[in-house]
């Protein structure tokens, strides 16, 4: 999703200063204007009607995000024709009155296909349930989506074309990685990161995980006594690297895998999903620089990995967290206290497509707690001092910034800043965040 633009103006305390245009987080979908959903209407009146190819035109337009150009498509004469981004992928169809049919590209094989992609394709095959992995005309690993039109619903053609454009998306990068027979391929569209801040990245995601471990290892907390602080550490440290590095291939599949694993219902204990959380940072870690530097690029997506989310789950998310940091500050375990709001902030960014206040709201907060960051980077948000103290007058003035910017959707909305404490970063964060959870986006008082 991109988050600067109109966000770096209102975050900037000087507007005619130039900000770095750098986009951060997951692609979490737009907010759909009426008219994007009156596409939706008539598609579905189309279908109904047997106008299956204008059907899919108006399906076309619903999944067009301006100004991004996702999707572009050609309607003419009873057919139509389309092509759609998703990431690193370029998925391209067509569908006249009997058939919809959608293919992506993944890989290009270098002679013979391998046994071992094969069977990683075939056992693949089984997890989808609208598309299929293939071998194109041009003998290349494809992905393919289509239908006899008078059985492909809106719902299914949308779905499909979902379903065959976050594969292709997800697994281009890892199969070529790992497979030295094939290459990538249309990956032209692609935006690769100017050198000086793919090595700003690259230095981030190794002090990240160097500063994790090593408070792991030589901290005053015990992790097998204190095994849920070893978890915040390891989740915050993953979560915030998603957000605000936004890499592509392996590395983002590590974190989604170690995202997966701590979650999923394994019969095993804090300290055993630990060990194998520290085993995954240490392997990412010992990555190749050159490697990841080469999953930092941009892209366009049409379709989101996440659900999206109201306010009050992020609320919900907030409350059942934020006072488990008490203990810790209490002990002094300043570390994993901050990395508690850390915590929250960046599992509801990695997890749900948040409303545009909260996550106006939640990258000021990384802004302000990973200030460096962001300096380095090229922003210019006073935050902090130069003593290394929070900016009182800046962070209030951002805060009000943000109000005034969503007025219009939340007429009642009145952060209520007396809550905040600038006398400690771990104050401050749990503080904001509490502020947060406090809001009042309803249409009434």
């Amino acid at each position: 999703m991109p988050c600067m633009g109109i966000l770096s103006r209102i975050f900037d305390p000087n507007p005619s200063a130039e900000q770095p245009d750098i986009h951060f987080g997951r692609f979490s979908g737009k907010t759909k204007t009426d008219t994007r959903y009156d596409e939706w209407d008539k598609a579905v009146e189309k279908f109904e009607a047997q106008s299956y190819c204008t059907s899919v035109c108006h399906i076309l337009e619903y999944l067009t995000n301006e100004p991004e150009k996702n999707v572009q498509y050609d309607c003419k004469d009873e057919t139509v024709s389309f092509q759609l981004l998703q990431g690193s992928k370029k998925i391209t169809g067509y569908a006249d009155q009997v058939q919809i049919r959608a293919i992506a590209k993944i890989a290009r094989v270098a002679g013979s296909p391998e046994i071992g992609f094969m069977r990683r394709l075939l056992e693949s095959n089984y997890q989808l349930k609208y598309g299929r992995y293939c071998l194109d005309d041009e003998g290349d690993i494809a992905i393919m989506f289509d239908s006899n039109l008078a059985d492909a619903s809106p719902y299914k053609v949308f779905y499909g074309l979902k379903e065959i454009a976050l594969a292709a998306d997800k697994h281009d990068d890892l199969l070529v990685e790992e497979f030295s027979g094939l290459s990538p391929i249309n990956v032209g569209h692609i935006i690769p990161l100017p050198a000086n801040l793919r090595a700003v990245k690259l230095a981030y995601i190794q002090e990240t995980l160097q500063g994790t471990l090593h408070e792991i290892d030589h901290g005053k907390l015990n992790p097998i006594q204190y095994p849920g602080g070893i978890t915040y550490l390891l989740l915050n440290a993953i979560y915030k690297l998603d957000f605000l590095v936004r890499p592509e291939g392996q590395t983002m599949e590590t974190i989604e895998r170690m995202h997966r694993f701590y979650f999923e219902n394994s019969g095993l204990n804090n300290v055993q999903k630990n060990h194998r959380l520290i085993k995954e940072l240490k392997l990412l870690l010992s990555r190749p620089s050159d490697k990841i530097e080469s999953e930092m690029y941009r892209t366009t997506s049409t379709f989101s990995v996440v659900s999206t989310a109201n306010h009050p789950k992020l609320r919900d998310i907030i409350q059942g967290e934020i006072h488990n940091m008490d203990w810790y500050f209490e002990k002094r375990h300043f570390s994993v206290a901050l990395a508690i709001p850390g915590y929250i902030v960046g599992h509801a960014l990695f997890s749900f497509g948040l409303p545009d206040l909260d996550k106006s709201l939640l990258l000021l907060y990384y802004q302000i707690v990973e200030h460096e960051y962001f300096r380095d980077l090229g922003f210019k948000y006073p935050y902090l001092s130069a003593d290394g103290k929070l900016d009182q007058r800046s962070i209030m003035k951002a805060i009000a910034a943000i109000k005034d910017a969503h007025l219009d959707a939340h007429p009642f909305l009145v952060p209520n800043t007396k809550l905040l404490i600038f006398d400690h970063m771990v104050l401050f964060a749990k503080s904001y965040l509490i502020m947060i959870s406090n809001l009042n986006l309803s249409k009434t008082p």
